[in-house]
């Protein structure tokens, strides 16, 4: 006769997000700027084209 009993039951803590480590996201900054660098000359490597001048 006990299965109508409502067992009250604290909440579990929810988890906590893992943050990135600083050095990694310095890193993953850098790789990103190097390969946008690196696709923009190939881009106009090419391409053939000029960069733009004024």
């Amino acid at each position: 006769m006990s299965d109508n009993v409502i067992k009250f039951q604290r909440p579990k803590p929810p988890k906590q997000l893992r943050h990135m480590p600083l050095w990694l996201r310095r890193l993953l900054t850098l790789l990103a700027l190097v390969a946008v660098l690196a696709a923009v000359w190939a881009y106009f490597y090419l391409s053939g084209s000029e960069a733009p001048t004024r």
